[in-house]
């Protein structure tokens, strides 16, 4: 998955503002205690992020 394939389904999920705060400011467990961004930093790939944040969030499986 490419990045902005990400950014984008982080916007249409949470709106873009909300996105963009839980992508610097939450912190993952699932992503070993870091943030979206920290995760992107350190070379995690999009999709396990992606992964991560709906497990996260809950989000349904037919948004995954």
């Amino acid at each position: 998955m490419r990045i902005t394939v990400f950014r984008r389904l982080m916007a249409e999920e949470f709106g873009a503002t909300r996105a963009e705060m839980l992508a610097k400011d939450h912190v993952l467990s699932g992503l070993g205690g870091r943030t979206v961004e920290q995760a992107l930093e350190a070379g995690i790939p999009a999709k396990e992020i992606w992964q991560a944040v709906c497990a996260e969030f809950e989000v349904p499986a037919e948004r995954r």
